[in-house]
C-alpha cells in the first residue's frame, strides 16, 4: 500500500473547556451547568471545516455534553459523521471501581443511542486512561457491545500511557474487542506522540507532518490523529487558579490550531474509523 492511498482515521473527542483533566480540581461536575458552554459552537467550526474538505470523521461525545445538546449530536450524524462514546462525566478510567466505569459507560452509550437511533460501537475514555492498571475496562466495553476502544496510548506520560502496547489495532487475548491505539511515530527507538491534541499545538507543523507522513510511508498503516473542539477557541474563558503547568498544557497555542488543522486536512487523506476498529490494517497479540 503506497502513502497516497491510505485513509487515516481523524477523531473528535467532544467535550467542553471546563471538563478537561488539567482542571478537574478547579471545576467539578457539579459546576458544570454553571459554566458558559462553548461547545456547539466550537464543534460547528470543526464541522465546517470538514465540510469544506469534504473529510468524515468520527466524533466521541461525552454523554453530558449529548444530555445537554442533543442538537449537536445529530447535526455530527447529519453532516455524514460517525458517533462515539466519551464517557458520561469524564471522569479518568483508573479512577472508578468497574461498577462505577460500567454504569458511566452505559448511562451514555444508551443517551447517545436514543438521539442517534443508531447502535454506537466505538469507545474512547478521557485522558487515554486505559492503562496497565485499567485494563479490566476492555471486557466491560465488550459485555456492552462496543466491537472497539480507541483509548490506549502507548507512550509514558504522567497520567496515561502503555509504553509497551503495539502502535497499531490489535485484539487483546480473551478479550473480544478491537483496540486502536493513538498513534506513535518511532524515532531513536522510542514512540513520538505526533498525531494530536496538545503535541499537535506544542509541536511545529512541519514536525507533526514529517512523522505522520513516516508512519504511512515506512509502517505502510493509517494513523489516527484526534482533535478537541476547545482546541480551535482561543477566546475561551480561563481558569486562573489551575497550576501553570495544566495551563501550559491546555492553552499553549490555541490561536494556532484551526490553521494547522486546516493544512493537516489538505495534506493528508482521512474518514471515520471503521466500524471494525481498523482490523484490515491489524496486527493480532
Amino acid at each position: 500500500m503506497n502513502q497516497a492511498s491510505i485513509v487515516n482515521y481523524l477523531t473528535i473527542d467532544v467535550e467542553d473547556y471546563y471538563q478537561v483533566s488539567a482542571f478537574e480540581e478547579v471545576v467539578t461536575p457539579s459546576m458544570w451547568d454553571s459554566m458558559p458552554s462553548r461547545v456547539e459552537r466550537n464543534t460547528q467550526i470543526l464541522l465546517d471545516m470538514l465540510d469544506a474538505f469534504k473529510t468524515r470523521a468520527t466524533f466521541f461525545v461525552v454523554g453530558w455534553i449529548a444530555e445537554r445538546h442533543p442538537n449537536l449530536v445529530r447535526s455530527i450524524i447529519d453532516r455524514g459523521h460517525e458517533i462515539g462514546c466519551h464517557s458520561y462525566l469524564h471522569r479518568r478510567v483508573y479512577t472508578l471501581t468497574p461498577a462505577e466505569f460500567r454504569d458511566d459507560t452505559k448511562k451514555a452509550k444508551d443517551i447517545l443511542e436514543n438521539i442517534c437511533e443508531q447502535v454506537v460501537l466505538g469507545y474512547r475514555a478521557p485522558s487515554y486512561s486505559i492503562t496497565s492498571n485499567s485494563l479490566w475496562a476492555l471486557d466491560i466495553l465488550a459485555a456492552l457491545g462496543f466491537k472497539y476502544d480507541s483509548s490506549v496510548f502507548p507512550i509514558c506520560h504522567d497520567i496515561y500511557g502503555i509504553p509497551g502496547a503495539p502502535r497499531f489495532s490489535y485484539v487483546l487475548p480473551g478479550c473480544d474487542i478491537v483496540e486502536l491505539p493513538i498513534s506513535t511515530a518511532r524515532f531513536l527507538g522510542r514512540n513520538i506522540p505526533v498525531a494530536g491534541g496538545g503535541y499537535f499545538r506544542l509541536f511545529p507543523y512541519w514536525i507533526t507532518r514529517f512523522f505522520l507522513r513516516k508512519i504511512n510511508r515506512e509502517d505502510k498503516r493509517p494513523f489516527v490523529f484526534y482533535l478537541h473542539p476547545w482546541e480551535v477557541d482561543p477566546g475561551q474563558p480561563r481558569f486562573s487558579q489551575a497550576s501553570p503547568f495544566s495551563r501550559f498544557r491546555h492553552y499553549n497555542n490555541l490561536n494556532k490550531t484551526a490553521g494547522r488543522f486546516r493544512q493537516l486536512l489538505q495534506d493528508f487523506s482521512f474518514g471515520a474509523i471503521p466500524h471494525d476498529g481498523g482490523m484490515e490494517f491489524s496486527s493480532v497479540v
